[in-house]
């Protein structure tokens, strides 16, 4: 559960200048996507997205970066990724505000909540952190394809946050028949294992159909986020672990956490399709996200439910 760490990786200095790039950081109001977006306005590039559900909150945690960083490029973004009509939105105004996206940092996510389902009826967690960011990247992809063909020697990444708990994926790896329900037989934890393992196999996929980016998964380590806070079905004897593990010093601090994405944003050692445990450690992956059967199949099923979504 815990990963490696190894903070070789240090964003000040090994963050190359981003002159001209566009980013977008989802869930970049708290933790670790705003922690991104403050270690990557320091590199000055040309406009960073910060995307969130309550513009709020993302108007505050802008306000507090520009008190580090008073010239951070930042744009607010409202996403709210259990909604389509949210997601769709969302990428319309992006859409017409940017001719490029260098960067999509897919960070958002819910984590181990109560059962539920999403405003267009998908189990919770899998409608948040796995089929609104998949349609997001969907309906970006034209940009990301445009700005992957400019002249500029461009090299368009998209990074998605999963963890290593992909491990407890329950039996089978994903559980498509419970997709449509709120999922509650299997229990919260497991729920969230499936949508981490979910991110590992849209990443794999991805790379395979769109070589001209490079696309990676990442653990950040077990960070004391408001993730964890938020867990409101997390079993106890988890819960116990994790706090254990922090007065231990085992956790990541926040600062510490971001660096994997961060390195995966930028790294010339990035493969496309893999996933990594901090930092850049590859080949930890379980047996299911090596499923590339399994992959085509959430493929697929994602590509039917978002095909849907943007005839609605």
């Amino acid at each position: 559960m815990f990963g490696r760490q190894t903070p070789t990786f240090q964003p000040e200095t090994d963050i190359p200048p981003l002159d001209g790039k566009v980013i977008i950081v989802t869930g970049g109001n708290m933790g670790l996507g705003k922690q991104s977006v403050l270690e990557l306005s320091r590199h000055r590039p040309a406009q960073i997205w910060l995307a969130a559900r309550n513009l709020d909150k993302a108007r505050a945690a802008m306000e507090e970066i520009r008190e580090e960083i008073a010239d951070a490029p930042i744009r607010l973004l409202e996403l709210d990724l259990s909604s389509f009509e949210s997601v769709k939105r969302a990428a319309a105004t992006f859409s017409a505000e940017s001719a490029r996206l260098d960067i999509l940092m897919l960070n958002a996510g819910v984590m181990a909540i109560d059962p539920g389902l999403t405003k267009d009826g998908y189990e919770i967690q899998f409608g948040t952190n796995n089929i609104g960011h998949a349609l997001l990247t969907k309906l970006l992809l034209p940009i990301l394809q445009k700005t992957a063909e400019s002249s500029d020697s461009s090299d368009v990444r998209i990074v998605s946050l999963t963890s290593q708990s992909h491990n407890y994926a329950p039996t089978g790896g994903i559980q498509f028949d419970k997709l449509k329900t709120s999922g509650e037989s299997l229990g919260a934890y497991p729920r969230y294992a499936q949508t981490k393992l979910a991110n590992i196999l849209w990443v794999r996929q991805m790379a395979k159909l769109y070589p001209q980016f490079t696309v990676a998964a990442i653990h950040p380590g077990v960070v004391p986020t408001g993730l964890v806070k938020r867990a409101t079905s997390m079993p106890t004897l988890m819960r116990m672990a994790i706090n254990a593990a922090h007065g231990l010093g085992i956790t990541s601090t926040v600062e510490n956490g971001v660096r994997n994405q961060l390195w995966a944003c930028v790294s010339k050692d990035v493969k496309s399709g893999e996933y990594y445990e901090p930092v850049g450690v590859g080949g930890l992956v379980s047996k299911y996200g090596k499923d590339n059967h399994l992959a085509e199949e959430l493929w697929d099923w994602l590509e039917n439910e978002l095909g849907q979504a943007e005839l609605s």
